[in-house]
């Protein structure tokens, strides 16, 4: 039987657009009072704002999750308003295309520090208090690219199949605890990913969502967000993608050669325009 959400808090980061904004209305639709976390204030306090004037219940709270300490402040936020956290969506990143040695490193580690150090440090502050009331669901929003790698992507591969891995291995370490824990995985979603992704590489060649069939709404992941609130599971997915991924693993040559020619189309495309 599906849980009923109504009452349960939750903490998202990444709020202020995209996925991490649909899925705040989402799970305030449900009923779910929402800590909306981001660096852009302005942004969450008019989605709070929005929130509010429908009926649910929101705040928001400046959070960069690079700093250990604002994701504690967001924790504590949540806990303090609404009385306990039930849920965190470690939702806030980023990506750029480049080649691995034409991308300075710092940037790099930056990617690193948001994607994947910021999302252990979102859940680590959570999930102490979760062990508090033996009881919680840990969402971390990776990626399909998690499962493969693709060229002039390898950062942002790589940041998503950490989220990935850590979030396997939470599942097991925390189910003592009754901490649920499972990963999200979109494929191209229409947000300020791409926008963000073109101002940071000069312009893209390989990826550009704009142009890509089967790109989704993030309103459907954040509907498949809800789903897997109410009735957890270890991986939330909203396209068959997931299939050919899988059987990429098995035919690891076949794979090579598919994303060899995807790109060389794409590339000469780019050097057409």
């Amino acid at each position: 039987m599906p849980a009923d959400l109504d009452g349960l808090p939750i903490a998202i980061t990444g709020a202020s657009s995209g996925i991490g904004a649909a899925t705040a209305r989402a799970c305030a639709a449900a009923g779910m009072p929402v800590a909306l976390g981001a660096r852009r204030l302005d942004r969450l306090e008019t989605l709070a704002h929005d929130i509010t004037d429908a009926g649910g219940k929101a705040i928001a709270v400046a959070c960069d999750v690079t700093k250990p300490t604002d994701c504690e402040l967001l924790i504590e936020r949540t806990v303090s308003e609404f009385g306990s956290i039930h849920a965190v969506f470690a939702n806030a990143g980023y990506g750029r295309e480049g080649a691995v040695f034409d991308v300075p490193e710092p940037e790099h580690r930056a990617m690193f520090e948001t994607n994947f150090w910021g999302t252990l440090n979102t859940v680590r502050s959570a999930v102490e208090r979760m062990r508090e009331s033996k009881r919680g669901h840990v969402l971390i929003c990776s990626s399909c690219l998690s499962k493969i790698g693709v060229p002039y992507y390898a950062a942002y591969c790589a940041t998503k199949s950490a989220q990935d891995m850590y979030g396997r291995a939470l599942r097991f370490e925390l189910a003592g605890d009754g901490i649920e824990v499972s990963t999200v995985h979109p494929v191209a979603t229409r947000t300020e990913f791409d926008e963000t992704n073109r101002r940071l590489s000069g312009g893209t060649r390989v990826h550009d969502a704009r142009n890509s069939r089967g790109v989704q709404p993030p309103e459907r992941v954040a509907d498949a967000v809800v789903r897997c609130l109410r009735r957890p599971r270890s991986e939330v997915w909203t396209s068959p993608l997931r299939y050919a991924l899988a059987l990429s693993v098995a035919l690891p040559e076949f794979r090579d050669r598919t994303i060899a020619r995807k790109v060389r189309k794409r590339l000469d495309r780019s050097r057409a325009k």
